[in-house]
């Protein structure tokens, strides 16, 4: 085990099978391992930051040495302030690592004493992110074996409240015309009809 602290930062919207095999194994090499959301207010997510904290503090209970929290700005300082030695990141693809790379060197020219270690997941995790994961959850695909049971069943729970969202507004739509006045139902069934 190495001393010293290693921050894994990301958005875990949602957090994925993925994200646990990273974790699991970072615990193993590091004395202490912060999972740090990061606060992006320019993003839309699906799950809040509250949601996303609640979901990674269950998932990793089993693992003492990881803490989960939050952040937002530049990563660099935040690392400095938790004392952290090192940033753990995932790479799926050759994408990812080009994309990493550019990361990592940057974070080294802020700090320098800051080091970045690749890892990447488990081979039947290596195609997981959470964009595919919320893309297919949002079309009413199967996202099981990509995300853990309890974050599957929060999927599938903001997916049915979005659609019931959708459906409200589309009715209210339905019954409003272009100069704001309601119509009379009867009216509006003949207008659609039209």
């Amino acid at each position: 085990m190495n001393k010293g602290i290693a921050i894994y930062p990301g958005s875990f919207d949602p957090p994925t099978n993925g994200h646990l095999d990273l974790m699991e194994r970072g615990s193993k090499i590091f004395e202490e391992l912060v999972v740090a959301i990061l606060r992006n207010s320019e993003k839309s997510p699906m799950f809040t930051v509250a949601e996303r904290l609640e979901m990674l503090r269950a998932l990793t209970g089993h693992l003492k040495n990881v803490r989960i929290d939050t952040f937002d700005g530049l990563m660099v300082e935040y690392a400095k302030s938790m004392q952290a030695v090192c940033i753990l990141r995932g790479i799926r693809a050759i994408s990812d690592y080009e994309y990493e790379l550019q990361m990592a060197l940057m974070n080294r020219k802020l700090e320098p004493t800051l080091e970045t270690v690749f890892m990447m997941p488990a081979d039947k995790y290596s195609y997981v992110s959470s964009r595919l994961v919320r893309e297919v959850a949002q079309a009413g695909g199967p996202v099981k074996g990509l995300v853990p049971e309890m974050v599957e069943q929060k999927l599938r729970d903001k997916v049915t409240s979005a659609r019931q969202r959708e459906t409200r507004a589309i009715e209210i739509l339905d019954r409003i015309d272009l100069g704001g006045k309601e119509l009379d139902p009867k009216v509006a069934k003949r207008k659609k009809k039209a």
